[in-house]
C-alpha cells in the first residue's frame, strides 16, 4: 500500500509524493476502496506479507492502519501469520507511538535513519534530527522484534571512517535487518539541480565503491547476510516481501502510483493523488498495463537472480523460457567468468545456479544489462 505522503522533500527523492495532507482522509477510504475493486483479482491466492511503504507510512494514525488492515482481511485471504511491514521515519516514532503500533498487528518496522550524523541528513534534507534516530531505536527495539533500517553511503564528503562509525551505531542497537543504499541522482530532483549548478560535488562512484565494500565486509562480522545487494539479515531475518519480488511472486500494489503484477502483465496506478481519488470514488481503475514479452520476464528474471543470494537457476531458465535462452545465457556469460564477475556454482541437487562474485557484486545491474535479450 503506496502512503504518498511526506512532511517534506528529500533532496534525492523521485518517488510520488505530497507534503500536503489536506486529502489523506480521502486517499484513505479511497485505498480502502481499491481493496474492494481489485479483490477479483487475486481471488485464488493467498496474502503472504502486507507491506505499507511510501512516502511515509508512520503519518498514518493507528485508526487509519487498522482500517486499512481491515479491509485486507476483510476482502482477501490472508495466512495465518503473514508479515505486516511499516516504512516509518524516526520524528514520528515517539514512544506512546511505538507502543501503540506494536498492538497492532504489525510485526515488523522499517526505519528510514539514512544517517546517523546530523550533517549528512541535513545535507540530504531529512525531516529527521540524529537524536531522533538513537533515540527512536532504543525504545522501538524494546517493542519489536524485527526492525530493518535504511543506511545511504556515497554521500559526498563522507569519508570512509565516518560510514564505519555509522554502521557501528546501527550495529549497536542489535537490529536485525540493514538495508543499505549508494546515493544516486535521479533528474528532476533537487540533489540534481545542487550538482548541476556547482553546488554540491558530483558523486564519487569510487568513493561508492569503497564505502560498498566495507558495508559487505562489516556486516558479514556481525553475522549479517547479504542475501540480495543492498539487503544484509540475520538468519531467519530476511524480507519476506521483499524477498517475494526477488524470486519473481506476484504482488498487488495499491495507492497512487503503485505498481502490481500478477506473473505475466505489469500494472500502475496514476501517480496523480486527486485524478486517484477521483476515479476510485467513480469505480474505475486508474491504472496502465503492459504485457510483459517473453524477453521482458526472462530479461527480469536474469537481473532480480543476478542480485540475490539465489543467484539464476539455469533449470528454472530452461524449463520457463527454453533451450534457446539457456543456450544463449550460457554463450554471453563467458566473458564475465573470464573477467571473474560472474561464476557458476552447483548446488545441493547438482542444478547450475549463476551468480555474481564478490567483485562483480557492485556491478550487477551493469552486467544483467549486458545479459538482456532483446
Amino acid at each position: 500500500m503506496h502512503i504518498p505522503f511526506c512532511k517534506q522533500a528529500c533532496y534525492y527523492c523521485d518517488f510520488h509524493f505530497s507534503t500536503s495532507l489536506k486529502r489523506k482522509d480521502e486517499l484513505i477510504k479511497a485505498i480502502a476502496n481499491e481493496l474492494v475493486l481489485r479483490k477479483n483479482e487475486f481471488q485464488n491466492e493467498k496474502i503472504e506479507t502486507i507491506y505499507f511503504g511510501g512516502g511515509t507510512p508512520s503519518l498514518l494514525t493507528i485508526e487509519e492502519i487498522q482500517f486499512l488492515l481491515a479491509a485486507i482481511y476483510e476482502n482477501y485471504d490472508v495466512i495465518s501469520n503473514p508479515e505486516i511491514t511499516l516504512e516509518a521515519n524516526p520524528d514520528d516514532l515517539s514512544e506512546e507511538k511505538i507502543i501503540e503500533l506494536s498492538k497492532t498487528p504489525i510485526n515488523r518496522l522499517s526505519i528510514g535513519i539514512q544517517s546517523f550524523f546530523e550533517d549528512d541528513l541535513k545535507f540530504m534534507n531529512r525531516a529527521h534530527t540524529a537524536k531522533e534516530s538513537k533515540e527512536c531505536l532504543a525504545i522501538a527495539t524494546q517493542y519489536f522484534d524485527n526492525i530493518t533500517i535504511d543506511l545511504i553511503y556515497g554521500v559526498p564528503n563522507m569519508s570512509s571512517e565516518k560510514w564505519r562509525k555509522n554502521l557501528q551505531q546501527a550495529f549497536g542497537f542489535s537490529v536485525p535487518h540493514i538495508s543499505s543504499y549508494a546515493l544516486t541522482v535521479e533528474e528532476k530532483t533537487v540533489l540534481a539541480s545542487f550538482i548541476k549548478k556547482g553546488k554540491v560535488p558530483s558523486i564519487d562512484e569510487e568513493q561508492a565503491l569503497e564505502h560498498f565494500d566495507i558495508l559487505v565486509s562489516e556486516t558479514k562480522k556481525q553475522g549479517f547476510v547479504q542475501y540480495e545487494i543492498s539487503n544484509f539479515g540475520k538468519p531467519n531475518y530476511f524480507s519476506k516481501h521483499n524477498t517475494s519480488y526477488w524470486l519473481g511472486k506476484k504482488y498487488m500494489g495499491v495507492g497512487p502510483s503503485a505498481h502490481s503484477y500478477n506473473g505475466e502483465e505489469r500494472s500502475w496506478n496514476i501517480s496523480n493523488n486527486t485524478a486517484y481519488i477521483k476515479s476510485i470514488f467513480e469505480n474505475k481503475l486508474p491504472k496502465s498495463f503492459e504485457k510483459l514479452s517473453k524477453n521482458n520476464r526472462f530479461n527480469e528474471c536474469v537481473m532480480t537472480g543476478l542480485r540475490t543470494i539465489w543467484g539464476v537457476s539455469f533449470a528454472k531458465i530452461e524449463s520457463e523460457f527454453g533451450l534457446v535462452f539457456l543456450q544463449t545465457l550460457i554463450n554471453n556469460v563467458q566473458p564475465f567468468i573470464e573477467k571473474g564477475l560472474l561464476e557458476i556454482q552447483e548446488d545441493s541437487a547438482h542444478n547450475k545456479i549463476l551468480k555474481t562474485t564478490k567483485k562483480g557484486k557492485f556491478l550487477a545491474d551493469g552486467i544483467a544489462s549486458d545479459l538482456f535479450v532483446i
